[in-house]
């Protein structure tokens, strides 16, 4: 505001000076090149019959004498020329012989000299004023308007609408929202059976699976006005704006109805109260209640729908997801094979692909990529031809690009010793023997000793079909593929490295969940161990109770042992059983530094036969 009002201050001065630089200049402009002298001198001169034409033009004198030189000087604006020369005992003789003209101002000349010097200063006090009113009123609107909402409204008459061809896949959830639009558009066929649709629609899933987009096509579909706004954006550091926001966002879209109002991301401001951090009328906390308020109050006639997304359910107040607010949840999953192709699809729409692209091997090769990953991966792929000097995008590059989102960029810089390379196509060969010989393993579909992100190298296993149920067996043997590397430089150089850090990580954190939460126990039995708790600090889950005792830590303990002592001396004994077939991988490795799918199950087949 200081600097706002400086800076009005120092444009009006400059431009004060400016007008009054323009103003000298006008009247110094004139009359440059003449000379001024005295009356003692214009007497003199009409006495020695020297001047030709006298003008006199208010108080000021032209002259012009017979030798063609000019002159003026300046007399009293209330006495006349001639009564003036008679004081200094001019003969009238000597005034008949010179053209005396008298020159009248005009108008503009008058505004010039009488006015314009008392308008000018306060024409210029005036916009001063007025500028530091507009300044004053700014701030003031400002004001007024900080606790307005901030919901950026999409129009139904805009073009391009998302609808639901525009998006592939989650069949279930668009047949749970096709409800919320039918009835925007014919609601009395429902409320003549006395139906009344969900005030309150969340959408839960993992990030990048389509919740926003949904909405957006719910939107499209019911062609009604959609308010969207981010649960952060209600949020702010003085008490009371969010709840203000909330209702100016209600009282808009009670407006426009029928309408649509989308919370992202709303467990920013809908956790669960009471956590005993920011006290209880805390800014977050004003902003929930005014939002159940909104959406659960007394009128019960407003056509508006709410709808919502978030992918940690597990946090919101329950107030939220009792019938009457949030009564409908509708969970958007990752997708399957089928669902992935289909996203693909969509995606690959205006992008040029080779014939011989098969979309289907690409989601075959990307379970659990969401949606916004596929998108991802075709992005990158896209990127990849281009930095090619391609034009068109093949195989290998969506290869590529599926390798660079799982796991990183290649790291080309970052060269491996002999022996390093050497322990590292050991270390891959090993997951990869073991990965291939055990029959609930999934299947190798790559082998490479080229560094991607952090890893020195890696082994790519991928389920021919989606799982949605895991069975113990399945985990035992992928904990004896974790530990198949270990194992591997154990057994070839007699001692380990720290490339086996997350693979050990990953398999003692397999044989905890399996103990702990999956009660596939023999020793401890079915049931669970350990109450996670998330308290609301940083938004971190920092807390874990546990519901049993010190014994049963110490067997809790012997059983995470013992599965992974088991999975160790189970890839110990295949690793030497196949030694032969070990040592050819690795040395394939070494030469080629990467095997496919084919390569590699041939050169295991041919190297078992010489066997």
């Amino acid at each position: 505001m200081k600097n706002s009002l400086f800076k009005n201050f120092l444009i009006f001065l400059l431009v004060f000076i400016l007008i009054a630089s323009i103003f000298s200049l006008y009247n110094a402009s004139v009359g440059d090149d003449v000379e001024e002298i005295g009356l003692n001198q214009l007497i003199e001169y009409i006495n020695k019959d020297e001047v030709k034409t006298i003008e006199v033009e208010g108080d000021k004198i032209n002259i012009a004498l017979i030798n063609g030189l000019k002159k003026e000087t300046h007399k009293e604006s209330a006495e006349s020329l001639t009564a003036m020369l008679s004081h200094f005992d001019v003969s009238p003789e000597k005034l008949e012989k010179i053209g005396i003209k008298i020159k009248q101002e005009g108008s503009v000349s008058v505004w010039f000299s009488a006015i314009l010097p008392f308008l000018i200063p306060l024409i210029f006090i005036g916009i001063f004023i007025w500028m530091m009113m507009r300044q004053v009123q700014g701030a003031n609107s400002k004001a007024l308007s900080f606790g307005q909402s901030t919901a950026r409204l999409n129009n139904p008459e805009n073009k391009n609408q998302t609808t639901f061809k525009d998006v592939a896949g989650a069949q279930e959830a668009k047949d749970e929202l096709y409800e919320v639009v039918d009835f925007l558009r014919a609601p009395k066929k429902y409320l003549s059976l006395g139906a009344k649709i969900p005030k309150g629609v969340l959408l839960l899933g993992a990030p990048g699976t389509g919740k926003t987009l949904l909405a957006r096509a719910v939107a499209g579909e019911a062609k009604v006005p959609f308010f969207h706004i981010s649960g952060s954006e209600f949020v702010e550091m003085f008490v009371g704006v969010g709840a203000s926001r909330v209702r100016d966002l209600f009282k808009k879209a009670k407006k426009a109805a029928p309408a649509i109002i989308f919370i992202d991301e709303i467990d920013a401001v809908g956790r669960q109260r009471g956590s005993g951090l920011g006290g209880s009328h805390d800014e977050r906390e004003q902003t929930l209640n005014q939002i159940l308020t909104e959406m659960d109050g007394f009128e019960t006639d407003t056509n508006i729908i709410i709808m919502a997304a978030t992918n940690r359910p597990d946090v919101l107040d329950p107030a939220l997801l009792r019938p009457g607010r949030f009564d409908r949840q509708v969970v958007i999953d990752l997708p399957d094979i089928k669902d992935r192709e289909a996203i693909l699809k969509v995606h690959a729409k205006n992008k040029p692909l080779d014939q011989k692209v098969n979309l289907k091997m690409i989601a075959q090769r990307t379970p659990g990529f969401a949606g916004a990953d596929l998108a991802n991966l075709l992005n990158e792929a896209a990127i990849l031809t281009a930095k090619h000097n391609q034009k068109i995008i093949g195989m290998p590059e969506l290869f590529d690009s599926i390798e660079k989102v799982m796991l990183g960029p290649e790291r080309k810089s970052h060269i491996l010793s002999d022996k390093e390379k050497k322990i590292t196509a050991y270390h891959e060969a090993g997951h990869a023997l073991v990965a291939h010989i055990l029959p609930n393993a999934d299947p190798v579909h790559k082998v490479s000793i080229i560094s991607r992100g952090r890893a020195a190298g890696y082994t790519m296993k991928l389920p021919l079909e989606d799982k949605h149920l895991q069975r113990r067996s399945e985990f035992t043997d992928e904990l004896a593929v974790l530990l198949a590397g270990h194992v591997t430089e154990k057994e070839i150089f007699n001692e380990v490295t720290t490339g086996a850090s997350n693979d050990l990580k990953k398999a003692t954190d397999i044989a905890k969940e399996l103990v702990t939460v999956y009660g596939m126990s023999d020793a401890l039995g079915p049931r669970t161990y350990g109450q996670r708790e998330e308290m609301i600090f940083l938004g971190k889950e920092i807390h874990e109770r546990r519901d049993y005792s010190e014994k049963t830590a110490e067997i809790i303990d012997k059983e995470v042992n013992q599965l992974i002592a088991q999975a160790g001396k189970t890839a110990k004994d295949l690793i030497l059983k196949h030694k032969p077939i070990l040592d050819a991988i690795a040395t394939t490795l070494l030469e080629k530094e990467t095997l496919e799918k084919e390569e590699f199950e041939a050169l295991f087949q041919n190297t078992k036969n010489k066997v």
